[in-house]
């Protein structure tokens, strides 16, 4: 569990941490990111599930949305799902 695992680092320290997660997935491990930055989630994601209100409001494909559609959805518009 990585949860907002690039915070306050710089770009170096950002892109090894990036390295390790993609490492790790690599193996066939499971890794669940926790972030605020949507292209961290996006570059690094098999999927999205997006919480709203305390529940998962949509599970997407990354390389099926954006980051509008994931804003919408962070602020409860569920049906914002294949708008990307």
């Amino acid at each position: 569990m990585a949860a907002q695992p690039t915070r306050g680092l710089d770009i170096g320290a950002i892109e090894f941490i990036h390295s390790k997660l993609l490492e790790e997935k690599s193996k066939g491990k499971a890794v669940l990111l926790v972030s605020f930055e949507l292209d961290e989630i996006l570059h690094l994601s098999d999927r999205i599930a997006v919480i709203y209100e305390g529940q998962i409001i949509a599970i997407v494909n990354p390389r099926e949305t954006s980051e509008n559609e994931l804003g919408l959805l962070m602020a409860g518009h569920r049906e914002a799902v294949g708008r990307a």
